[in-house]
């Protein structure tokens, strides 16, 4: 975060009973007015510029006004009691829409299933984020940034309730408790907050809250079921997929299977010809047949045989792209982090140490959402609406505006629950190339256009692939004394936010890697940009993903080279980061680290460890495996150790450390897109494959108590899984895996 923002959170902080107003709500009831400053942000939280700041103000001309100069939340209390929030966050399955709730919920003291919550407008200066810097769900940032004034908004509006009691019975607030959405007197007499919300309304906002001591806390720390998921169970949900608007016509989608390709020819009158077919759509790269279903939009697809020139990148492959790297991979980089004098310490001789040098690799990854992508779009002359699922709905909303000319508050975003989001919906590109679709129709319609599997696939935007070099010297006791880093691949926030990139340096690309929490007498880390002809994009997980796997395998094989035990190696250089060592120690003890794991009759078994800090986090994973005589990989239970500071939901902590921990596995042990002729090799599940449920580990979590505010966890399971399972098979087998996928790697040797 830059000084500025800093400068500016600080402000706010100081004037947050300026932004927290009460009154009445349209209708009647109490409404809450306040703002979501992400006062929470710590010194050591993700120390990069948030892409978002700059996703938002890329977005909107209206964004250029700072954030928060109005509030940016909202809690209804109706004359029933019932709660709402109006949030400018989404869920996708993270969990918010229970989470959050439970915030308002403990310092309110109404039940949790009193208060639900909405999808708020595309809004940058309502609903803006300081702590992303624009209306977006992403980082592993929600309950951080929401922790402290969701908490304080739900007291402001407890301590009005009180004092509209009081003044009914002409008593002391102090004399009344409060209780399940009630106010009760010394008499035993009770008003419910829906009979005293009018009167509320009339109240000035108090000039200061008392939070609850966290030893009185009901809802927070306790574990809940997820509200969210009854409507998921019977259907009820709705999804962007599910929009269904009058008359409106449902679109299949492809795009030039080569980046940089155009349309060359077509078979329009076989399409049109397919009953239900109304129209073909083209913007030159890619076209769309709009029919009265997706059956009979396919089929017209199909009758279609769209053809390409595919142009300068028909030749590209993932060889010649490697091959490039690695040798662009050699240059000296932008520098990150350059503590002491690690350069010269690795020039030196034998007598200074040995030195330890590696390549490591990763692989373009898709995200795959479980929903396909799509957007429903009605462009009318004096106006659009879009109905999707997206992480970012401002910049959604900006680049319709900008595509359709269209003044902002002409562009309605339509947000629903996201089917997976995993960084894919924090893009726009669906959303443009349907708006495009659109401003190409004869006749003005809504038309939902969807995205097949195969095609999300075939034109994602990709995880970077990545080329790390990375070298360290070990004094005579094995004791690493210098660290050297580089990392090489494309820079996502020079496209998503220019103004994060600093000297050089991608923040994103070197997260993980450039705050290290070792203690090494001198470091140096060195980011390298290189750009691949496919675009690239955030995944779940971010630049950890990627880092972390390297230095915790690197940080194994210098355990290894020192002959020591690589959880005892990890303790000892773990003296500044005690958090970290205790969530090191916590998983060794849960997972019986140091004695003999159980045998499986013709595999080899190991066990290996990885730690990390990261979005706010402190986690250490140990994964159990059998590798088989044909180097097949079955990962038997994986123990997580995390410290996230206050839990609020263990219940959907867990969860996230169970989902984020399989995400991962699937990713490191299968997960890989190639390409051949300039296209992507992979199309579907059979061939981008996924850990079926016969093959998920036992995953036992073991959070840890802490009043300290809530870290991030939403990432840190998916970052944190690659190096453990890597240094389990190392364990059982003596072979390091430096290129992911494992089974690739597996294979060839």
């Amino acid at each position: 975060m830059d000084e500025t923002l800093n400068e500016q959170l600080d402000q706010r902080a100081l004037g947050r009973r300026r932004f927290l107003r009460v009154g009445a709500a349209a209708g009647g009831g109490l409404l809450v007015a306040f703002v979501l400053p992400g006062c929470n942000r710590k010194e050591n939280d993700r120390q990069e510029a948030p892409p978002e700041k700059a996703v938002g103000h890329a977005a909107t001309a209206v964004s250029e006004v700072a954030p928060n100069l109005a509030p940016n939340a909202f809690i209804r209390i109706d004359r029933e009691g019932l709660v709402t929030l109006i949030m400018h966050k989404v869920e996708m399955g993270q969990g918010t829409y229970t989470s959050i709730p439970m915030l308002i919920a403990e310092e309110l003291g109404v039940d949790l299933a009193k208060v639900k919550l909405e999808h708020a407008p595309a809004d940058n200066n309502l609903y803006s984020d300081p702590l992303l810097g624009g209306q977006v769900t992403g980082g592993s940032t929600s309950i951080r940034g929401a922790w402290k004034p969701l908490r304080e908004a739900g007291a402001a509006a407890r301590a009005v309730l009180v004092q509209a009691a009081a003044q009914t019975w002409n008593v002391a607030p102090d004399t009344l408790r409060v209780a399940n959405g009630t106010v009760t007197n010394g008499a035993g007499k009770t008003l419910h907050y829906g009979e005293l919300v009018d009167a509320a309304a009339k109240l000035e906002a108090p000039k200061t809250v008392t939070l609850k001591d966290p030893d009185a806390y009901t809802l927070i720390g306790k574990r809940h079921a997820r509200l969210d998921s009854p409507p998921k169970v019977d259907g009820s949900a709705q999804f962007g997929i599910d929009v269904k608007l009058p008359d409106m016509g449902i679109a299949a989608v492809a795009a030039c299977p080569v980046v940089g390709g155009k349309l060359i020819a077509s078979n329009d009158p076989k399409a049109l010809a397919v009953p239900g077919v109304r129209e073909v759509l083209k913007i030159g790269s890619a076209v769309a047949v709009v029919a009265t279903n997706m059956w009979a939009a396919k089929q017209g697809l199909a009758a279609l045989a769209p053809q390409w020139d595919f142009g300068a990148n028909a030749g590209v492959t993932t060889a010649s792209i490697v091959a490039d790297m690695m040798e662009k991979s050699k240059a000296a980089g932008a520098v990150a982090t350059d503590e002491g004098n690690a350069l010269k310490a690795l020039e030196g001789d034998a007598k200074d140490g040995r030195k330890i040098e590696a390549v490591y690799e990763a692989p373009f990854l898709a995200h795959a959402t479980m929903e396909p992508m799509n957007c429903a779009v009605d462009l009318r002359a004096d106006g659009c609406d879009l109905y999707c699922g997206t992480q970012v709905p401002t910049l959604a909303q900006g680049a319709a505006a900008k595509l359709t000319g269209l003044p902002l508050e002409k562009v309605k975003v339509h947000n629903f629950y996201l089917g997976g989001g995993f960084g894919r919906r924090l893009e726009v590109d669906y959303v443009t190339q349907a708006v495009a679709f659109a401003k190409a129709q004869a006749k003005p319609g809504p038309v939902k256009f969807v995205w097949t599997r195969e095609e999300d696939i075939q034109h994602d935007m990709y995880r970077p692939y990545y080329v790390d070099r990375i070298a360290a010297r070990l004094d005579d006791k094995g004791r690493p004394q210098a660290w050297f880093h580089r990392v090489t691949g494309s820079s996502i926030m020079a496209r998503f936010a220019p103004p994060a990139v600093k000297n050089g340096v991608d923040p994103d690309a070197v997260e993980g890697a450039a705050d290290l929490q070792y203690e090494i007498p001198a470091l140096r880390v060195e980011y390298l940009r290189h750009e691949p002809p496919i675009p690239t994009a955030f995944w779940r997980g971010v630049g950890p993903t990627h880092n972390v796997f390297v230095v915790e395998s690197f940080i194994d094989e210098l355990a290894h080279a020192a002959k020591q035990d690589p959880v005892a190696y990890r303790r000892a250089l773990l003296d500044k980061s005690p958090r970290l060592l205790g969530v090191v120690n916590l998983a060794a003890l849960k997972a019986g680290w140091g004695k003999p794991m159980k045998a499986v009759a013709g595999r080899k078994v190991g066990r290996g460890i990885s730690a990390q800090f990261a979005f706010g986090s402190y986690m250490a994973q140990i994964a159990e495996v059998s590798v088989g005589p044909e180097g097949d990989v079955i990962v038997h239970r994986v123990v997580c150790a995390l410290d996230c500071g206050q839990p609020v939901n263990p219940d959907g902590i867990v969860a996230q450390m169970e989902g984020g921990i399989v995400f991962g596995l699937t990713a490191a042990l299968w997960g890989e897109i190639t390409l051949e002729g300039g296209k992507v090799v992979q199309t579907n599940f059979g061939d981008y494959r996924m850990m079926r449920m016969n093959e998920a580990p036992k995953v036992e979590v073991h959070i840890v108590a802490s009043r300290d505010e809530p870290g991030g966890i939403g990432e840190p399971g998916t970052s944190g899984i690659a190096p453990a399972l890597c240094n389990a098979i190392f364990a059982a087998t003596g072979q390091r895996i430096r290129k992911l996928p494992v089974a690739a790697s597996l294979k060839k040797a």
